[in-house]
């Protein structure tokens, strides 16, 4: 049975830190408890909002309606070879919890996403990624439940219709579907290492690591993160949300007629991608506060 609570400060569960009011709330712990909850009159009356890590929202106001917090936990071996395990990961699990449990057992596939912050559930709404790496790489499946008929559908990695920080429940099933779970295929050994980024081979080199490992990737992107951003426990931020502008030749051509030495790397499409952080800072606004708030100095 599912438990309401009224008026609660939604403050400890967004990353902004912002304290704005939830006229209901409620907790879920398993997607039995979902289901319960979606024939409820609170879950039917009422605006929705659901909350996983809350590092991808920023309240202006109390909300007034409901708010679910995903708390569905779990990593279980659903598959395993000589090559190869298959995880089940529950969509509360926090993504960066998930990656060091792999990283402690040298599991390979999503160390370069370490330290992104939010919730496992979060991961393939827009297939997260960083430094190479995307999680639609590594996910074999997602488990969603209808929001209207309660009923479970599993979702394949074609299905879910992954693309540049894309997929189906971003945008064809958006706010109809919960994902209760993502399931993952990690490698054992043979691990695919990929240091194509630059910022990693230095650091890399930095340690003196020249034949790195699954940890080695890990704590160089640990490292780089925090060189770059605040930890949202001492000044409320989102994290690098931005998403990196993808460009045809002449735009290209326009940008490089404005600045030298313009980063670049491939994008889909033949197009290609130059870094958001880039644009900012040529823009000028690296490290621009109005008020309270601002681009933060790194």
């Amino acid at each position: 049975m599912v438990h309401f609570e009224a008026n609660v400060d939604l403050l400890p569960y967004n990353t902004f830190h912002i304290s704005a009011k939830a006229r209901l709330f409620v907790r879920i712990s398993s997607p039995g408890e979902f289901v319960d909850l979606i024939a409820t009159d609170a879950f039917r009356n009422n605006r929705i909002l659901i909350l996983g890590g809350g590092s991808n929202i920023l309240l202006t106001g109390d909300f007034d309606g409901l708010v679910i917090k995903n708390e569905i936990k779990g990593i279980n071996v659903v598959g395993e070879d000589d090559d190869t395990v298959t995880l089940q990961v529950g969509s509360g699990e926090e993504w960066h919890g998930f990656v060091r449990y792999a990283v402690e057992r040298d599991w390979g596939g999503v160390e370069n996403l370490s330290l992104i912050p939010g919730t496992v559930g979060a991961a393939p709404m827009q297939n997260i990624g960083a430094y190479g790496v995307e999680i639609r790489e590594t996910i074999v499946y997602v488990d969603a439940i209808d929001m209207t008929t309660g009923e479970t559908k599993r979702f394949s990695n074609a299905e879910c219709a992954f693309g540049y920080r894309e997929s189906v429940f971003k945008n064809e099933f958006k706010g109809r579907h919960f994902i209760s779970s993502v399931t993952l295929r990690l490698t054992r050994r043979n691990h695919v290492i990929n240091t194509s980024y630059g910022a990693i081979k230095e650091t890399l080199a930095r340690h003196g690591v020249t034949s790195p490992g699954v940890r080695d990737v890990s704590e160089a992107v640990i490292s780089i993160r925090r060189s770059k951003l605040p930890d949202p426990a001492t000044i409320g931020n989102a994290g690098s949300f931005f998403k990196n502008p993808s460009v045809d030749a002449d735009t290209l051509a326009f940008i490089r007629s404005k600045a030298e030495h313009v980063p670049t790397f491939p994008g889909e499409g033949g197009l290609t991608k130059v870094p958001a952080g880039w644009l900012i800072e040529q823009c000028g606004w690296k490290g621009v506060t109005l008020g309270n708030i601002g681009v933060h100095k790194h």
